[in-house]
């Protein structure tokens, strides 16, 4: 068809004859006011059942060529509506274009596209225009879906909208021309029988929406509404189309900052979990638990006032000013219900009733006498309006104002010299006063009925009883008296100081109050003392109990906010904060740390992630600006002095102070190397210094002029130029930025010759991918790109903003250009493709930003004046967009939000150093490959910032020997597991971690005063043992000692605790001696053969003994002044007892020594004479525990017994036998023991795993510790978190509880492995089951209620390597080592079915979702995906009630060739748990990288590199964080949306297993047979 000049598809089919189109549903044609023309009106309540479909039969096609689609239509208001094109490729494909205002996210897949109709996202508004809607279809085909454009087949017009008409033409038309078709150049005016009309001396715009999705963008296009959501600011789009993309741009993420107007108003949620606190013009709501903050925007001047209803789901806020505004919140959802002005301002109180139908607040009017306000709210949730119910103005001073909970109509205020009760009656507000001597009263707060608290600043705190209007009763709160010799005299009520209290909150359990000396105190009903109480570093402003009694918020004027809990005694800071404006800022994206200067004298820094205050820096003189080293954990400051001090975080020390200026340093900045500083003076000097010295020497000073601004220096992003403003205001320098040499001057004031005012310049900034662009902020409101090499005029913007720039900063890409102005930030496309003005503004300061940059990694913003705002930046680097390997059948690139790109991406070469960014926006993630590691390194977390912290231990390690400690007097139970030592409290079951080996513990010693404890892990690469010596009561490792080649056999401290004792093992047996003093080697000695076992005398520190293969060493330590030597006489076993090696031995009173042998025999020896005088064979075994306390020794074997011998009649060394008291066989051989002074009770371990508690006195042992003996396969937590289990290759199976570790049941099935658990979804305890699969095939169900076995199930002929309860518990899924999987069904055991696709492959997992498949065009309320060896993955849909399981998608992942013997690691594949459409794998392949597969798409549409092959990956559903396992022992925790990482060192083995419970709070790591519970707090 012709399509030249254009196509009216109206005319075209006739479609008021509907013979060539069809119309469904409610379908009629009126004409419409304000065009004067008929138009088509489609209505209906599912837009999918009323429509007009041009042309009427399917199969026939439109044929209409031209590539670009007009369709002049108006939402109707408050519906939806949904538009259809179905578009024809060249290569035959029909693909369908839909746009709707039901869309949030764009989709796509190889045959649709979704486009959200992004100026109207939900139902439309009563202010909806008439639109001109362009679609570009060969743009769209070309870059989405890389497909060549043939023709329009179909359109599809859905309820509920007008539509005029439509067309197709291949010219870009401006709908507001009007002169008919000129020319077919590519552009011209709209056709007039298309065109809308336009009265005389209006303007198309101010009357009609134009909407573009084209490559081709003028200043015309598209101006999207503003719009506003609870967790970012207000984004204005001013011009530009999609050139900044997404949109938004900016998102806030986090404030630092507490106050502004006020600090008297926080408040608790209900629930406890969340507090409520303004930030200058901002409300933040801050989860306790994470930090993580959402806010409530809409205020231009800072909040003055806050109230919640009784249940906290409305929130009233009020801002200062003139004409105060007042806003009502619907605190869940975020958005603002109602706002409304009174005529009053410094608006400073607001309470609402308990029902949420009454609000008050408390302001000054025009006069400054005090107005109070009562408003009705009752309908506000439900969208009506609120009225004013009466207004009072009175002469009284009110500080604080309360609705009493019991009659929303009655009111109490309290003030200077006054309490007043207030009643609401016929539409007026009257009030009466208490008869009150007392002065100075701050707050009230409602107890329970008619009564009252009310406190003073003089301490008094008074009842009222409002029925009497009379105070009821009078209490005084005084401090602790001193004692003092001129004083003698008692306090009494009326004398002496009283407490002054700012703020009183009462509870059902205490009264709080928070008073002027700083403490926060807790108070019984009666206040007759203080209960607990929390010192503050200023003035507590305001105190709130929580709804539960267990919290106590507090907040101090010095701007600082946290919690007092009750229980714990603990106290958490929540924020602290500036009290006055932050002048500059300077990020450390290493450690990931931001350093801010403020007017209110201090210097801090702060960690990005937690919001803590990591350090603050207080002088006499006041910081003005700061700037951090490049690589290291230095920064500097400049003072109002002129001083430029250097500070070293790490160390927390001064490194230099210099003082090169005579006004303060308004200028700092290092440069990129590193190699330099730079300062600058407002009195117009410059300086350099020398940072690669400590000192940072002074190497040259120069003279500049420079306004008072944190930009005032640029230093160049190779490190070689120097920008600044001077000599003269009107003139840039830049300079060479090694020698402060001059290059090159710039006059800006000559720029612009047709301005009557000379530009002066502000503030400098290189560009950081173009070191030949500078660009200029100048006073005229211009920026300048200036070229640094010949100084010409490259470019201008004009009218920056409203006021002058204050801060400017390009990207490192530079492909975005960020200023600040006032109180807004813009974001600017900083290469001006389309137009001059194509820039994205955000506001939420309450005041003037005074500095705003990137981040150093690119990934957010940050920009400081009232408070530290930090964005999240959305955008992605170009050079991040990589070619999709053809193997995942990858069709093109889209973009995050459906926008169309300037250019389409390149192919790039394979990424190898692509180190790159990623974000989210909209649920939709953009198509490239994340490099993270160029090194394989392990990158551990700093501490206090880990994103995981380790909970607990679960198991002992029953490979080492002596390597648990008990002190039954000072407490102290310690043991190793893995490479980490745990102390854990017998007590309460809490656990410490001492963490510094990277190897398996083998062995520890502990002090006599139980105050140190000494761990020795064994060596690995070549390298010696290392030996930790812990300080128990810090926790911290005092020393470390790396002596001996091989592995340290024991440890042992002397009888004084003077010396120190290790023994290496058979490679290299060497006996050493250390002082305890500083763990320096007095002495040692060599031997000829093995030691197994050494102890020290317990009479006198000189004697010491070894026991080995050769015999038994007698020991004797002579120290002469500082020399110690170390003298050894070694014995022979006796005769009698054969070819023996002694293998433990203790010491019994002072002579005395018994040593046991591998044969189960005890030789008595006497010391002093060196000789065997008594053997008995006292096991058969091997006796590898001896342990003598008075006249009992204890006796552990290989052969599982413990035994507890008499043996008094061996101190007369005449032969006599001894007696066997008692003895006890445990579930494997005694490694450890340790008993009390008289043999009682002790604590044994074995090599099973397991710790007990022995005790002969009541002849009972207990399990204390338990572990697995053999490698675990599995753990899992079951649905509600209260209990895991875990499975062994002993064929075991365990149930332990979260909460206590302690171990509940065990199921044992003998002579078979398990290899797999899983628990059923079931919410019923009664009915919980664990699913267990095994090597013969079988699978066992387990009830825990009964704690029998339930059901044996034989589906497979061959071990089962996964197991899995389907989403809804109706069937198991099952897979054995030959890849079958069987569906079988738990209550009766049989097999539904056998699915054989992955039949010859081992599957490695399974795992099951609820999630509807509709979207997918299958029936099913469920999908699973299993995945094999063969680096195969198939996803199913399944409705199991209706015996459906169709396969969904068939995943192949392609890998290079390897041999038979290789071992590759594992194909592991898991569903994204926030978009179970995204499947996540890894494995054998290309490159060690974890893929995301998108459903929906058909292709992976991200990779993240990792540095080793993954054994093991887990999927967290909080905060996108994924856990991955390794062989190299490192379990490393990424973020796939920010990028960031941390590594783990903890385990001594490599990883199988790591898996994150339900909710995301917990995460469970194994190694061999290592369980590790770590707490998540997220990255």
């Amino acid at each position: 068809l012709a399509r030249h000049p254009y196509v009216n598809i109206f005319k075209h089919v006739k479609v008021e004859d509907w013979r060539r189109s069809a119309k469904e549903g409610d379908v009629s044609s009126y004409t419409d006011k304000k065009l004067k023309c008929p138009v088509y009106r489609i209505r209906g309540p599912v837009p999918a059942n009323s429509y007009i479909l041009v042309p009427k039969i399917i199969s026939q096609s439109l044929g209409l060529t031209g590539h670009f689609f007009y369709l002049l239509f108006r939402p109707t208001p408050g519906k939806y509506f949904v538009v259809h094109l179905d578009v024809a490729a060249e290569e035959g494909q029909v693909i369908r274009i839909s746009f709707s205002n039901m869309f949030k996210e764009f989709k796509s897949t190889a045959t649709w596209l979704q486009f959200p109709f992004l100026c109207l996202v939900g139902p439309a508004p009563t202010s909806v225009r008439w639109t001109c809607l362009m679609l570009d279809l060969q743009y769209i085909l070309s870059i989405y879906l890389n497909r060549c454009y043939s023709h329009l087949k179909s359109i599809k017009l859905c309820a509920n909208m007008a539509v005029k008409n439509m067309f197709t033409t291949d010219l870009l038309l401006d709908p507001a021309k009007l002169m008919g078709l000129a020319s077919s150049l590519g552009t011209g005016p709209m056709p007039r029988e298309m065109s809308f009309p336009v009265p005389k001396g209006s303007y198309w715009h101010d009357l009609y929406d134009y909407i573009k999705y084209s490559y081709l963008i003028t200043e015309q296009d598209i101006v999207l509404k503003a719009k506003s959501t609870p967790n970012q600011f207000l984004g204005y789009t001013l011009c530009g189309g999609f050139d900044l993309l997404p949109d938004p741009i900016l998102r806030l993420s986090r404030i630092i900052g507490f106050g502004g107007a006020t600090t008297k108003c926080v408040l608790w949620t209900k629930s406890g979990d969340a507090v409520v606190y303004p930030c200058h013009a901002i409300i933040v709501s801050m989860k306790i638990s994470s930090n993580q903050q959402r806010f409530f925007i809409g205020h231009t001047e800072k909040v003055s006032a806050l109230a919640f209803n009784g249940n906290t789901t409305l929130l009233a806020s009020a801002q200062t000013g003139n004409n105060s505004a007042v806003r009502v919140w619907n605190y869940h959802k975020g958005n603002c219900l109602a706002m409304f002005r009174i005529h009053a301002h410094s608006l400073s109180c607001l309470s609402f009733s308990r029902g949420s139908g009454i609000l008050c607040g408390v302001g000054k009017d025009n006069h400054n006498k005090t107005m109070v306000v009562v408003w009705n709210t009752h309908s506000v949730s439900k969208g009506g309006e609120v009225t004013i119910l009466a207004k009072a103005h009175t002469d009284v001073d009110i500080h604080t104002m309360k609705v009493t909970f019991f009659d929303d109509t009655r009111l109490v205020s309290c003030g200077r010299d006054n309490i007043r009760l207030w009643r609401v009656r016929n539409g007026m507000l009257r009030s009466c006063p208490v008869n009150l001597v007392h002065k100075s009263i701050t707050e009230t707060v409602w107890v329970r009925l008619a009564l009252e608290f009310v406190s003073s600043r003089s301490g008094h705190i008074f009842e009222i009883d409002y029925s009497r209007v009379a105070i009821r009763n009078v209490r005084r709160l005084l401090p602790a008296q001193q004692q003092h010799a001129d004083r003698r005299e008692k306090w009494s009520f009326n004398t002496g100081p009283g407490i002054a209290i700012n703020s009183i909150s009462v509870s059902s359990s205490f009264c709080a109050t928070g008073s002027e000396d700083g403490f926060l105190r807790l108070w019984p009903h009666d206040f007759s003392a203080v209960f607990l109480e929390a010192e503050h570093e200023g003035p507590v402003s305001v105190v709130s109990a929580s709804f539960d009694s267990f919290r106590v918020l507090a907040a101090t004027s010095t701007g600082n906010l946290g919690f007092l809990d009750v229980s714990s005694r603990g106290y958490n800071t929540l924020m602290r904060s500036h009290t006055d404006t932050v002048l500059g800022f300077s990020v450390d994206g290493v450690h990931r740390h931001l350093t801010t200067a403020s007017s209110d004298g201090t210097v801090r820094i702060w960690n990005m992630d937690s919001l803590h205050q990591l350090y603050d820096f207080v002088s006499e003189d006041s910081p003005c600006s700061v700037a951090f080293h490049p690589s290291e954990q230095i920064f500097c400051c400049g003072f109002t002095s002129g001083i430029v001090r250097v500070f070293d975080i790490s160390s927390a020390k001064l490194l230099a102070e210099h003082k090169q200026h005579r006004g303060e340093v308004v200028g700092l900045a290092f440069s990129p190397d590193g190699e330099f500083m730079y300062s600058a003076g407002s009195q117009g000097s410059l300086a350099l210094y020398n940072s690669s010295e400590e000192d940072h020497n002074v190497i040259k000073v120069a003279c500049m002029y420079t306004n008072r601004a944190p930009d005032a220096l640029s230093v160049s992003s190779d490190s070689r130029c120097l920008a600044f403003v001077g000599p003269s205001e009107y003139i840039v320098t830049i300079a060479d930025a090694r020698s402060l040499d001059e290059l090159l001057h710039v006059d800006v004031s000559i720029l612009d010759v047709e301005s009557p005012r000379l530009d002066s310049a502000l503030k400098v900034c290189f560009s950081p991918a173009s070191t030949e662009h500078l660009l200029v902020a100048t006073s005229a409101n211009k920026i300048l790109w200036v070229s640094t090499k010949t100084g010409r005029l490259l470019r201008e913007v004009s009218k920056v903003h409203k006021h002058q720039c204050s801060s400017l900063a390009v990207s490192e890409d530079s492909r975005f250009l960020l200023t600040a102005g006032h109180n807004a930030v813009k974001v600017w496309d900083y290469n001006m493709q389309y137009d001059t003005n194509s820039q994205v503004m955000f506001i939420g300061h309450s005041q003037p930003i005074r500095q705003v940059s990137f981040t150093p990694d690119q990934l957010g913003i940050v920009s400081v004046g009232d408070a530290i705002f930090l964005w999240d930046f959305l955008a992605n680097p170009v050079d991040s967009l990589t070619n999709i390997p053809p193997d995942t059948d990858a069709s093109g690139v889209q973009l995050s939000n459906g926008m169309p790109r300037q250019t389409a991406p390149l192919p790039s070469s394979p990424p190898r150093l692509d180190i790159s960014t990623i974000d989210q926006v909209d649920q939709e993630l953009w198509c490239f490959k994340l490099s993270f590691f160029l090194t394989q390194a392990v990158v551990a977390p700093q501490p206090q910032e880990e994103g995981i912290k380790l909970k607990a231990v679960i198991g002992y390690n029953g490979n080492g020997r002596g390597n648990m400690v008990w002190s039954p007097d000072q407490g102290l139970f310690a043991y190793s597991c893995g490479c980490v030592v745990v102390v854990e409290y017998l007590d309460t079951g809490r656990q410490r971690h001492f963490q510094g080996h990277s190897e398996e513990i083998s062995c520890l010693a502990v002090t006599n005063d139980a105050q140190t404890v000494a761990s020795a892990a064994g060596s690995s690469n070549g390298n010696k043992s290392l030996i930790c010596i812990w300080d128990v009561q810090k926790g911290i490792c005092r020393n470390t000692i790396s002596y001996h080649r091989g592995s340290v056999q024991c440890l042992a401290f002397s009888r004084d605790d003077r010396f120190f004792l290790s023994v290496g093992d058979f490679s290299d047996p060497e006996v050493a001696l250390w002082s305890t003093k500083n763990f320096k080697l007095l002495s040692s000695v060599n031997v000829s053969g093995p030691i197994h076992d050494a102890a020290f005398s317990p009479s006198t520190h000189s004697q010491m003994a070894c026991v080995g293969s050769q015999g038994a060493y007698f020991c004797l330590i002579n120290s002469q002044g500082l020399d110690v030597e170390l003298k050894v006489q070694r014995v022979k076993t006796p005769v009698e007892v054969g070819d023996v090696e002694l293998t433990a031995l203790c010491y019994h009173m002072d002579s005395l020594l018994f040593t046991g042998t591998n044969r189960g025999h005890v030789c008595v020896w006497d010391v002093n004479m060196q000789r065997c005088f008594m053997t008995w064979e006292a096991d058969e075994g091997e006796i590898g525990v001896l342990l003598c306390r008075g006249n009992r020794l204890l006796t552990g074997s290989n052969t599982r017994w413990l035994r507890q011998w008499e043996v008094e009649a061996v101190q007369d060394m005449n032969g006599k036998t001894v007696v066997l008291e008692q003895e006890v066989m445990l579930d494997g051989t005694i490694v450890s023991a340790a008993f009390d002074n008289t043999m009682d009770m002790g604590i044994v371990g074995t090599t099973a795993g397991t710790l007990w508690y022995i005790n002969w006195a009541d002849n009972s042992n207990i399990r204390l510790v338990s572990g697995h003996k053999t490698k675990v396969n599995d753990v899992v937590f079951s649905f509600d978190e209260n209990h895991f289990a875990t499975c062994s290759e002993d064929g075991s199976v365990r149930v332990w509880s979260t909460s206590s570790y302690e171990l509940v049941v065990q199921f044992q099935v003998l002579n078979q492995a398990c290899g797999c658990v899983c628990w059923s979804p079931s919410s019923s305890k009664d009915s919980t089951c664990v699913a267990a699969g095994y090597s013969d095939g079988t699978l066992r169900i387990f009830r825990l209620a009964s704690t029998e076995m339930e059901l044996k199930l034989h589906p497979h002929q061959v071990a089962v390597t996964a197991i899995q309860y389907s989403a809804n518990g109706h069937v198991i899924l099952s897979a054995g080592k030959n890849g079958l999987v069987a569906v079988s069904s738990p209550v009766d055991g049989g097999t539904i079915r056998v699915i054989r696709d992955h039949k010859g492959a081992t599957i490695t997992t399974i795992q099951c979702v609820n999630e509807q498949c509709k979207k997918f065009g299958l029936e099913g309320n469920e999908m699973w995906l299993a995945a094999s060896a063969d680096r195969r993955v198939s996803v199913w849909a399944s409705d199991w009630l209706k015996d459906k399981c169709d396969l969904l998608d068939w995943l192949t992942f392609p890998a290079p060739a390897y041999f038979a013997g290789d071992s590759l690691p594992p194909s592991l594949a898991a569903f994204c748990p926030a978009d179970c459409s995204l499947v996540v794998y890894t494995g054998y392949g290309v490159e060690k990288e974890l893929s995301f597969y998108s459903l929906t798409k058909k292709q992976i549409i991200k990779k993240i590199a990792l540095p080793h092959w993954a054994t093991c990956i887990s999927l967290s559903s909080e905060s996108q964080l994924v856990a991955v396992g390794s062989n190299e022992r490192v379990l490393k925790l990424l973020q796939s949306t920010s990028g960031r990482f941390q590594d783990f060192l903890q385990h001594s083995d490599s990883l199988q297993t790591c898996h994150f419970s339900p909710s995301g709070t917990l995460l469970f790591s194994v190694a061999y047979n290592e369980i590790m519970l770590w707490d998540v707090k997220g990255l």
